[in-house]
């Protein structure tokens, strides 16, 4: 009989249990899973968190689009208020000869109600701007920084003075320091 099975599986019948036993009894191996490394889930979670970026920006993006052609705002014209004209002595630091500035300067407004409202105040408008004007010194104005920062600072004095209305800009119409 032992002949039979080694001719048959080349195995004897005992052995054969032993072989089946071992197998019910013990585990089975577990397979080993192939483990990504860390850098390359990383770089695979900032690709999914970039193309989720971008397609939340397209998305608003789109919606914005779409916004702003179903509905156009109408453009109000701005509204311009010419004021008097300026002329005031800079403040002389140390030097003999005395230098004027003549200025002649435009609000603009938002719209013709804020230049109905403005009116009555235009005296303490002129006030403001003449009190600043006179403390300047020629050095003030050099350049177009220099005029870029008067034309900031009398918006910012003329909105004080026109509080709770307010400027859009000031705008010289023409700038002379003699």
């Amino acid at each position: 009989m032992a002949a039979k099975a080694k001719a048959a599986g080349g195995k004897e019948p005992e052995e054969e249990a032993e072989v089946a036993e071992a197998a019910e009894g013990a585990p089975a191996a577990p397979l080993a899973k192939p483990k990504l490394p860390l850098k390359l889930m990383a770089i695979i979670a900032a690709g999914v968190v970039l193309v989720a970026g971008l397609g939340v920006g397209a998305y608003f993006m789109i919606g914005n689009v779409r916004q702003s052609q179903a509905a156009p705002v109408p453009i109000k014209p701005a509204v311009f208020i010419d004021l008097p004209e300026v002329l005031v002595n800079l403040s002389n630091t140390g030097s003999d000869r005395t230098q004027y500035l003549k200025v002649k300067i435009v609000l603009e407004l938002s719209d013709q109600l804020l230049a109905q409202q403005i009116t009555p105040v235009m005296p303490r408008v002129m006030d403001t701007f003449q009190t600043y004007l006179r403390e300047l010194r020629p050095t003030d104005l050099d350049g177009s920084a220099g005029l870029y920062r008067l034309k900031e600072e009398l918006t910012r004095r003329v909105n004080v003075a026109l509080a709770p209305n307010k400027v859009n800009a000031v705008l010289f119409k023409e700038i002379i320091v003699q």
